[in-house]
């Protein structure tokens, strides 16, 4: 500070008056010279930009007419058409080929007609396609006069005499007669030449005055524009009927050789002064301003007091520690991040007496994504700062505490060998972590997993040790959360088995190798076969038959369900076509739901396989209703509308709840098999059941019962009302080929109590 001040002393105030001031100013004279004149470049540059561009649009728009004439020479004064014109009956093939479809094509040429003796049109051509040429209609009241006039003159070109080689430079055999003009068609501009079709030798003969003409119209406000553009290097060129360019934009105004108005080119002008200071201007700025910086770096004096340089390294140092305690740990808690927490463990494990025990928990706070949604980030933050403190608390001097990141934590214990302090800790914060907390005025509610992993007995590789209390911790959120598991080899066997079932999951979807679809009859209550429901089947080719309960939730975990899902529907769409009278229904799973457009792709599915809709029915869980209301409904909406038909599966073991059922619009219920089974073994199950039937008759729903095995339980499920069954009473799940059997089989489709082996059908 006492620096600062005796710069403004009297020593001060005349180094300021006699060197920094004048400095200054000549300095700022300079700058702004200098400014001045890049400035005045940088218009000057501009404004002869776009004059030469002006120039160029006008030229264009002018050679646009002697271009189409140049084209045009190169068929019309040509024997080859002559002499087919000539004939009796047109061949409109070659002059597709060599005439109308070929200007087009070649040189962009919009329209082309061809005119008999009689102005009569006998060929068109529009967009490089043959059109009618009543077509020619449409233009024939604009270019009259310019067809009339050039009847006229049958010796002049453009009213020059054709022997005038100045009135047509541009054309090359001496023969053609012309006329080409700049014209209004249809409000827009447009270059139209009419040229005579003569021989371009005298071996054929012709009748002058009476030759046909061959018309040719290009608009100026099409691929023209392009080609302008392209040709001129020219941003932005379009036409408008008005002359409103935009900011930065410049216009030229078109008119007809008549002297009509049309329209005006408006385009984007180059500016290259533009881009030239946007090159140079930083640079130059940039030097301005360390000219400037050194300028006042010079005026400052040189001597540094010893209390300045110390304060300097004093800031040095707290930047150094702020810096490497930011390093360690994490910004929102405090805590000690991934990496202290990773060399923390390694000194514990190099430090480990033989009478001690590590232990290294993984901790996952339950419901915290609920938080965050409902309450915001800002609260999931604040939760996780008390989370963290709580924790703090409960562990001891040497326990090391880490936030890995989101709402995930690691706690480092040792202890002595023997004792249970680990699990005792374990217990105590799953404890704390159930009390509420004051988030943002909210009173929250949230749970915790723990994964424990033992040291010696779980390994003495940090690296070993952090995967397998991982493990543990998936263990733990997988029956059921809010709770601990300790690390067991078995569940590292479990997860090597997932593993395995994954990969070779994958390779059976991949070689459509060992999946099956497996159909299980549905009857009414009558007993006649109404539908089937297709279930998955995996005969692995070495490992034999797997149950869907090993492999598919681990498809659900890893996203194979959804490729495994549509291969099903396929399959069940495709044997659908053989029974035409019965319905087919497809569980779906609720990974399927939260997949992109995932109703677009069943109805693409079904229609691709030729089925239809109303004969598809559409199982779903009540997990589906629970999971993203919002896009959940849509994707149902969407799915009835198309015409399938939606069964609510394994009614009864959830929520169950009313709303959803008014709120989804499901058509069928299916009543769970535990509640199926427990019949004649307790009176709440058939209390149950009645109550659901009741429920699905109010509401005019179906209502189907699972796991039907006992004429008793059939009897009872057929007087309490229910409309279908399902289940080994009927029929085990049979292959495609079983089922159309089953039905050939019987003309009643009344089917009789499953025998051990195929189902056997009661003939009527």
């Amino acid at each position: 500070m006492s620096q600062a001040l005796s710069f403004f002393s009297r020593p001060g105030q005349r180094f300021l008056h006699s060197i920094l001031l004048p400095v200054l100013l000549v300095a700022l004279a300079t700058f702004s010279l200098g400014a001045f004149s890049i400035l005045r470049a940088v218009d000057s540059s501009n404004g002869l930009s776009a004059e030469r561009q002006l120039r160029s649009v006008d030229r264009s728009i002018r050679a646009a007419v002697h271009e189409l004439a140049q084209q045009q020479e190169m068929v019309a004064v040509w024997d080859d058409l002559v002499m087919e014109l000539s004939q009796s009956e047109l061949d409109l093939k070659w002059l597709d080929a060599n005439i109308g479809v070929w200007l087009g094509k070649t040189f962009g040429q919009d329209e082309v007609y061809i005119l008999n003796e009689r102005d009569e049109p006998i060929a068109a051509a529009i967009a490089s396609q043959r059109v009618s040429v009543r077509d020619y209609d449409r233009v024939r009241a604009q270019i009259d006069n310019v067809v009339s006039g050039l009847r006229r003159a049958s010796d002049t070109v453009d009213g020059q005499p054709v022997a005038d080689s100045g009135a047509a430079n541009y054309l090359v055999t001496g023969r053609a007669v012309h006329d080409a003009q700049l014209l209004e068609l249809f409000g827009r501009p447009a270059a139209v030449s009419v040229m005579k079709i003569v021989p371009e030798s005298d071996a054929v003969p012709y009748l002058r005055g009476r030759e046909s003409l061959l018309v040719s119209i290009r608009f100026l406000d099409g691929s023209f524009i392009k080609q302008i553009a392209d040709r001129n290097l020219i941003e932005g060129l379009r036409f408008s009927d008005v002359d409103n360019p935009d900011a930065g934009e410049i216009s030229v105004p078109v008119q007809s050789d008549a002297g009509v108005h049309i329209g005006y080119f408006i385009w984007k002008p180059d500016v290259p002064g533009n881009r030239i200071l946007a090159s140079v201007g930083p640079a130059t700025a940039v030097a301005a301003i360390a000219i400037l910086l050194l300028l006042g770096a010079l005026s400052y004096r040189l001597k540094q007091s010893t209390a300045a340089l110390e304060r300097t390294v004093l800031e040095l140092k707290a930047s150094e520690a702020h810096a490497h305690h930011l390093a360690f740990h994490d910004v929102l808690t405090g805590l000690p991040n991934r990496a202290l927490f990773e060399d923390r463990l390694n000194h514990a494990i190099a430090r480990t007496q033989a009478d001690e025990r590590i232990a290294v928990m993984m901790l996952d706070l339950d419901r915290f994504k609920h938080v965050n949604d409902t309450l915001g980030h800002h609260a999931g933050d604040s939760l996780i700062r008390d989370f963290s403190i709580r924790l703090a608390k409960l562990v001891g001097a040497r326990d090391t505490i880490t936030r890995l990141g989101g709402d995930e934590f690691a706690i480092l214990h040792v202890s002595v060998a023997g004792a249970n302090s680990a699990e005792e800790l374990c217990e105590r914060v799953l404890a704390t972590a159930l009390e509420p907390y004051d988030v943002l005025g909210n009173q929250v509610f949230v749970g915790t997993s723990i994964g424990l992993v033992l040291a010696p007995d779980g390994g003495a590789d940090r690296v070993e040790l952090l995967r397998r209390a991982d493990i543990a911790l998936y263990r733990a959120k997988a029956e059921g959360r809010n709770c601990f598991r300790t690390f067991t080899p078995e569940m590292d066997e479990t997860i090597n088995v997932r593993r395995i079932v994954e990969e070779e999951l994958r390779i059976a979807l991949d070689t459509d190798d060992g999946l099956e679809v497996a159909y299980q009859p549905q009857v009414a209550a009558g007993g006649a076969i109404v539908g089937v429901e297709a279930l998955i089947r995996w005969r692995h080719p070495v490992r034999g038959f797997i149950p869907p309960s090993q492999f598919v939730p681990v498809a659900e975990q890893t996203g194979l369900i959804v490729p495994l899902g549509e291969w099903v529907l396929r399959q069940a769409c495709r044997a659908a076509q053989s029974w035409p009278d019965l319905f087919v229904s497809v569980n779906l799973s609720p990974v399927q739901f939260r997949t992109a457009n995932f109703a677009e792709k069943v109805i693409a599915i079904v229609r691709e396989s030729g089925c239809d809709p109303r004969r598809v029915e559409l199982e779903v869980t009540e997990s589906v209703l629970l999971d993203e209301v919002s896009a959940t409904a849509d994707a149902l909406r969407t799915l009835r509308e198309a015409g399938f038909r939606i069964a609510l599966d394994d009614f009864g073991t959830g929520y169950s709840s009313l709303g959803y059922l008014h709120r989804f619009e499901v058509d069928k219920i299916k009543i769970d098999r535990s509640f199926t089974q427990s019949l004649g073994q307790s009176s709440k199950a058939a209390a149950v059941i009645k109550a659901i039937v009741s429920l699905g008759q109010a509401m005019s729903l179906t209502v189907t019962a699972e796991g039907v095995e006992t004429e008793m339980q059939r009897a009872f499920l057929h007087n309490a009302g229910c409309n279908e069954m399902q289940g080994y009473l009927f029929s085990k799940p049979i292959t495609e080929n079983q089922v159309t059997r089953m039905l050939s089989r019987a003309s009643s489709r009344i089917v009789q109590p499953f025998v051990e082996g195929s189902p056997i059908l009661k003939a009527s």
